[in-house]
């Protein structure tokens, strides 16, 4: 049987942070391309090689925010 990996923060402490899980989603997906390319750097101490989750972590350290928007987030 496989270890698991359990991700941290998990998403019952990352949904009160945001308005929705789609949010949530949208959010760490839009940065983990952001560490992906290289266009910013990390801000959290890296837990992880995952980037991903290294933008989770930024989230839930209130580094990484978002406004809400009629046309989207930005």
């Amino acid at each position: 049987m496989s270890k698991m990996n359990i991700v941290t923060p998990n998403l019952d402490q990352l949904t009160p942070l945001v308005d929705s899980r789609y949010t949530l989603v949208t959010l760490a997906a839009k940065r983990a391309r952001d560490i992906m390319d290289k266009s910013h750097p990390v801000t959290a101490k890296r837990t992880s090689t995952r980037d991903v989750t290294n933008a989770m972590e930024e989230i839930y350290e209130g580094k990484i925010t978002y406004k809400r928007l009629t046309s989207g987030i930005k």
